[in-house]
């Protein structure tokens, strides 16, 4: 039936039986190409019948519809224009997993952060108001995104506005991990809560219609007796509607051709299953949430042979050691504590443990706080989310000298999610604060070390950034060495007019590189670059100022990173004139989605193209 289906206008033609039958349709050929190129399968699972309900009361690209981080989206490209080319999903040269406006004109509003859409689409409907334009605006936004200051500062700002808005809250429960706070726990409390909806089906089915003025004044009052969640969202000034059975396409079809002719904010509440229609999504939300490939029959993830440890889990080793041993030690992670690596300490010392929610600003104050009491927070943000809490990071950490110390995860490029993930720029954007430190681990006994010298630096925020994935190699995880602040390490002694410094995970590909060139008589000095601030400045002075050729390597943006700061401090000293400095790093571009090889190779940091380089730059020709 899927492949019968030569536009989403179809769907309207279908009766409610088909249209069951193509929506198991979808899900089996969202397991079957996810299970092959990874990606995010319960998200997807769970809202494949609101999908199929929006496209049959909405017309994009005219009408607009926004999801928020967009993760969820699989349904949608399928029953758009990506159908037949789903099948090269988050793979290079193929569709991204996220909404993308330079991939479809159905796309309206490019996203992979949480908590943008409501923002985005409120801007989009004044746009309309203000061309005389006549279109539908819908935002998707997840119960996850209710955390989220700018969520609600939108609806907020909408409410006052009275502008022609529909907003769909997705409410399943989950973020990546369950659902935490004060809203979560409001949300289920009318899923679960009988008495409201017991009441309101009686009155709306007794009262004859010219009692429905009555019958949504009787409503009112229900809802304040059990505490239903209108309340809040009618403070804001938008019309509820809910909660609705999300896997019910006759009751989404009612509701949206409703919703589609009411003026002003509306919000329809939806509730959702993750993972729903396939048992392994359905018995470990978590995992499923985005993963790699997997085996479509057990869900069970495919390993590579002899896989190595992850950073995040060793991450998580180290500072339960830690937490273990100092009861000030607490872990903060803003709804991503598998991701981060934390659930070992969730799981192990509850009491030590902080899930904050999609808070990233929050997260970084509230640990400021901590530190001003006493207290030993590490604060768990992939790369890309730290972004989000800059202002907190100046203003309420750094500012103050307060001893957080900051893990970030995914640095660098993180492969098959594309621009909206990989960590390119935090060296960028922290290397210009005031009172900061910055490490760099090139594998997985020295991130071991880095948590243990951040547990004892207590002289303002720390900040340490690893790579996604596998270690380069088996941590020995013996005793444990306190890094000296500032101090790099030498691990190859060669000519001293040719210094290589790479930082983090370009320790271990410089090595290799490092052997290709000593078989062409070139003996690079190699220093493992681990902090990016404060540069070694004995290493700088008496090694690197002598130098004729100075090479540095970073999984950086080059402008503002770690080169940049190389180049700042021989500048600074008048020593650029006697020597040739060349920067490795990523360009000033946004890099596409794929395999993190193919990546590297696109941009000229593969080990073949280094090498390319390099002999290039020394003058030497490459033996064949």
């Amino acid at each position: 039936m899927l492949y019968n289906l030569m536009s989403y206008r179809d769907l309207r033609e279908l009766s409610y039986d088909d249209l069951e039958k193509l929506a198991e349709e979808i899900r089996q050929l969202i397991v079957e190409i996810t299970s092959q190129n990874g990606g995010h399968v319960g998200p997807n699972l769970g809202v494949v019948e609101l999908t199929i309900a929006l496209l049959r009361n909405f017309d994009p690209p005219r009408d607009k519809i926004i999801w928020d981080v967009s993760h969820q989206t699989y349904p949608y490209k399928i029953l758009t224009d990506r159908r037949d080319v789903f099948h090269t999903l988050r793979q290079y040269g193929g569709i991204s997993g996220f909404s993308n406006i330079y991939e479809s004109e159905y796309d309206p509003w490019g996203a992979g952060h949480a908590g943008t859409a409501l923002s985005a689409a409120l801007g989009l409907a004044k746009a309309r108001d203000y061309t005389a334009e006549d279109y539908h605006v819908v935002a998707v936004i997840g119960d996850a995104s209710l955390t989220i200051g700018m969520t609600l500062e939108a609806m907020n700002n909408a409410g006052s506005l009275g502008v022609d808005l529909i907003t769909i809250l997705n409410d399943n429960g989950w973020s990546i991990d369950k659902n935490v706070g004060r809203i979560a726990q409001m949300l289920a409390h009318v899923q679960v809560n009988p008495l409201y909806n017991t009441l309101r089906d009686k009155i709306w089915r007794l009262l004859p219609s010219k009692g429905k003025y009555w019958s949504s004044k009787l409503e009112d009052v229900i809802k304040t007796i059990v505490q239903d969640p209108a309340a809040l969202f009618e403070f804001f000034g938008f019309r509820y509607i809910g909660p609705i059975d999300g896997h019910n396409i006759r009751r989404l079809d009612e509701i949206l051709s409703k919703a589609k002719k009411l003026k002003g904010p509306v919000l329809i509440h939806v509730i959702t299953e993750k993972g729903h229609g396939y048992k392994p999504a359905l018995n470990d939300p978590e995992t499923f949430h985005g993963l790699g490939s997997y085996d479509k029959i057990d869900g069970r993830p495919k390993r590579k042979p002899n896989s190595l440890p992850k950073y995040s889990k060793l991450f998580g080793k180290a500072l339960l050691e830690i937490a273990q041993q100092d009861i000030r030690v607490v872990g903060i992670t803003a709804a991503m504590p598998k991701g981060t690596g934390l659930d070992l300490l969730r799981d192990t010392l509850p009491s030590q443990y902080y899930d904050v929610g999609i808070a990233e600003q929050h997260a970084v104050t509230f640990a400021g706080g901590l530190a001003r009491g006493g207290v030993k927070p590490f604060v768990a943000i992939y790369s890309t989310f730290l972004q989000r809490a800059y202002d907190s990071v100046i203003h309420d950490v750094a500012l103050q000298k307060l001893p957080v110390r900051f893990f970030l995860d995914r640095a660098g490029l993180v492969g098959d999610d594309g621009p909206t993930h990989h960590g390119v720029f935090d060296l960028s954007y922290l290397r210009p604060i005031p009172n900061v430190v910055i490490m760099a681990p090139k594998d997985g006994d020295e991130l071991r070390d880095m948590v243990y010298t951040a547990w004892r630096y207590e002289e303002g925020p720390i900040f340490v950034r690893f790579p996604r994935g596998e270690v380069p190699v088996v941590p020995e995880w013996k005793e444990v060495r306190m890094i000296p602040i500032g101090q790099w390490e030498l691990l190859e002694e060669g000519d001293e007019d040719i210094v290589f410094l790479p930082t983090g995970y370009f320790v271990y590909p410089v090595l290799n590189l490092a052997i290709k060139l000593r078989e062409m008589g070139i003996y690079p000095t190699i220093y493992n670059a681990r902090f990016i601030k404060p540069l070694d400045e004995r290493v700088m002075e008496e090694v690197v100022s002598k130098a004729r050729y100075v090479f540095t390597f970073e999984d950086n943006a080059l402008a503002g990173g770690f080169g940049s700061g190389v180049l700042e401090y021989l500048s600074e000293r008048g020593w650029l004139n006697s020597k040739e400095v060349m920067r490795f790093g990523i360009p000033d571009r946004f890099i596409t989605h794929g395999k993190k090889e193919l990546l590297l190779k696109e941009i000229g940091l593969d080990i073949e193209s280094l090498l390319d380089r390099i002999i290039q730059a020394l003058g030497v020709k490459k033996k064949r």
